[in-house]
């Protein structure tokens, strides 16, 4: 064998057993929840779960407090406009014939609404008060108006309604909505007015 053989052979056996020789690289181990970490991360889940179902609740409950809220201020505004519709009902005038006191066949049924309404609100007082055209003296037109307010309390406890619940008054031609001279404006100032005095505050429709 040649002696370049012999030093090459001799070079890669040497390289070999430094090759073999070296340590190869350890992998250190995956590190390994111990019991602490553990429990730490089931609390830190559960306090989560927990805030989440008491903002979850929280939320419920505001909007229950909110849909109750609604609910009071609709039925209050319900009240407050069924009281108002009652009150215009009952306010509704009727009129008379010149000089006369008597009940006209098309007002009765405006009385016989205010009759129910009445009959519907038991803690109700009113004041009919009876109003005459400017015709006439101021003695004989008071007199008119009284007349004129006792025609519609009869009716009124005629058809059912105690007589002390219903006060009268009368303001002569004192008092006109018409301030012309002529019949269109006296035919709207021979009326009677009426007026809730006393237990008014909830009024419920018949």
């Amino acid at each position: 064998m040649k002696p370049s053989h012999l030093i090459l052979i001799g070079l890669a056996t040497a390289a070999f057993a430094v090759a073999c020789g070296k340590k190869q690289p350890e992998t250190a181990p995956a590190p390994q929840p111990n019991a602490d970490s553990i429990a730490a991360a089931e609390r830190a889940h559960a306090d989560s779960l927990a805030r989440a179902q008491a903002d979850s609740a929280r939320r419920a409950q505001e909007e229950a407090e909110r849909v109750a809220r609604q609910r009071a201020a609709d039925s209050a505004a319900a009240v407050a406009a069924a009281a108002a519709e009652v009150r215009n009902m009952f306010a509704a005038m009727i009129h008379f014939d010149f000089d006369k006191a008597v009940i006209k066949a098309d007002d009765q049924g405006s009385l016989d609404q205010k009759v129910a309404i009445l009959q519907a609100n038991p803690a109700v007082h009113i004041r009919i008060s009876g109003h005459c055209d400017e015709r006439g003296s101021d003695e004989y037109n008071l007199a008119l108006g009284n007349r004129r307010a006792t025609a519609a309390k009869k009716y009124l406890v005629d058809h059912g309604i105690d007589a002390s619940r219903i006060e009268t008054a009368s303001y002569g031609e004192e008092r006109p909505i018409a301030t012309g001279h002529d019949e269109a404006s006296w035919s709207q100032n021979r009326r009677d007015e009426f007026e809730i005095t006393a237990g008014g505050d909830v009024l419920k429709k018949p």
